[in-house]
């Protein structure tokens, strides 16, 4: 084809390896696609902070060539994505969303960059990020504010902001992001689109600059649960040099996606439920009755650990990344926007004894949430308790109070965290204004096969995820 064809932008990455094998379209007309759009609209929406246009042009050149000679790595083959921006490449300016990175160029890249490298995947660019992913909004001080593009008044949620708005503006089929309290769930939710957080383990963070040691995770962004399961085929598995990657199996995780959800129970947490704001709650509860169609069973579910899982893990939180930044913020506090560096303030101040304890409860915590499935299979709740709030807005009414957005935006994700736990946000509606709304479903550690199942039966029953921003569909 001599011109990029028209819409390769919103077609998925099973789409597109059907349509390379099929040649009917090559990952160099779909790259090429690609970056003129994020030339288009990034300037408006923020979402990469760095665009490597040589780069991935010359790994779909390669793509091509290699699948036009029957050389074939994979269903990622060909497949643009993007990284999120405190995931190292080699000999790419690695900013982590800082002024103190700004010009950093790692000489060795992340394991995940070099296992999509190795599927044959086409890096399109860095995104954006809350600075040092230490946040949950994407309010950035350095480089301004990632933007929703369903509504650009509002904010893409954090701290994986850039890599949810470019999927959801269809800039890329796939980026990755980092979630230790929700970066990934939160900005998926409020962007629209599918977000997995693996389990802690699962996935190698080696080469990924650290949040928190003991709660740092990647896991992929796209706009469809079976797309997600195909990125995480290629990025998990054990690293012999990270020692928190798990040494267990990985399964066919597309293979279990056809399977009926019929006779499945799913467990409503209540307390979730009563967090959020009536129009996420009802967003939910009619999600409830699309399982319920589909032959799952519903089951009310109490779990009051959500102040208690919080504590903890905003204790390892704030500790770990203190320890993390303990010679920067003596060097140069001056260097850290104001929210960060007051966290990572707070952090050196917490005594030893309340981070042991703290580890300590995360383990009782997790034995009491393993008993759980004794009764269920997954649980249910909203994302996020409200949807996008406005861009750089420190404070949120919810229920008629007002709070801090924060833990407004983080309550009902960093539990899972804390105990190392996967869960998966799915769309699930729309807030009367027009803004994506999310629907979590969480399960045992390793039971990825079952979230991912669960999430591509809701969206082959519903439509949410085949919407589209006006704003993105009018380029």
């Amino acid at each position: 084809m001599t011109s990029p064809p028209t819409g390769v932008h919103w077609l998925s990455m099973v789409e597109l390896g059907d349509a390379y094998r099929r040649r009917m379209l090559s990952p160099v007309e779909v790259t090429r696609a690609l970056l003129g759009r994020i030339e288009a609209l990034n300037p408006d929406l923020n979402a990469f902070l760095t665009v490597t246009g040589d780069l991935a042009l010359a790994e779909a050149r390669r793509a091509e060539e290699e699948l036009r000679r029957g050389i074939d790595r994979g269903p990622l083959h060909g497949v643009p994505y993007a990284l999120k921006d405190l995931i190292a490449t080699a000999g790419i300016r690695t900013t982590c969303g800082s002024s103190l990175r700004a010009d950093w160029v790692p000489d060795e890249g992340a394991v995940v960059a070099q296992r999509l490298r190795d599927a044959g995947a086409v890096l399109l660019g860095k995104t954006h990020l809350h600075e040092f992913a230490y946040g949950a909004t994407n309010a950035n001080p350095h480089y301004g504010p990632a933007r929703n593009p369903w509504n650009r008044e509002r904010a893409t949620g954090g701290s994986s902001g850039g890599s949810a708005g470019a999927v959801a503006a269809g800039l890329a089929p796939l980026a990755l992001g980092t979630d230790t309290g929700g970066s990934v769930r939160i900005p998926s939710a409020l962007c629209g689109i599918v977000g997995l957080k693996t389990t802690f383990g699962r996935v190698s963070t080696r080469g990924v600059f650290p949040l928190s040691w003991s709660q740092d995770t990647v896991g992929p962004m796209t706009r469809s649960a079976e797309d997600a399961a195909l990125a995480l085929q290629a990025l998990a598995g054990p690293d012999p040099r990270d020692p928190h990657a798990a040494r267990v199996p990985v399964p066919d995780y597309r293979a279990a996606l056809g399977s009926p959800i019929a006779g499945l129970r799913f467990g409503v947490w209540e307390e979730a439920m009563a967090f959020a704001d009536p129009i996420v709650r009802e967003a939910v509860e009619v999600a409830l009755e699309t399982f319920r169609m589909q032959g799952a069973e519903i089951i009310s579910l109490s779990w009051s650990r959500l102040d208690l899982l919080g504590a903890a893990a905003s204790i390892l939180l704030y500790v770990d990344a203190s320890v993390v930044h303990a010679a920067d913020l003596r060097r140069a506090p001056q260097r850290y926007g104001e929210d960060v560096r007051g966290r990572l303030e707070l952090g050196t101040l917490i005594p030893a004894t309340a981070y042991v304890k703290a580890q300590r409860l995360r383990r009782l915590l997790l034995d009491e949430y393993r008993r759980l499935f004794e009764r269920v299979d997954a649980i249910i709740s909203p994302t996020c308790s409200l949807p996008a709030p406005g861009v750089d807005r420190p404070f949120v009414t919810l229920r008629r109070v007002k709070i801090d957005v924060r833990p407004a935006l983080s309550a009902l994700t960093r539990p899972y965290n804390a105990i190392g736990a996967p869960a998966i946000s799915v769309p699930c509606g729309f807030s009367p204004d027009g803004l994506p709304l999310g629907l979590q479903v969480a399960g045992p550690p390793w039971s990825e096969p079952l979230l991912l199942r669960a999430a591509a039966a809701y969206q082959q029953a519903t439509r949410w995820h085949t919407r589209r921003p006006l704003l993105a569909a009018s380029a």
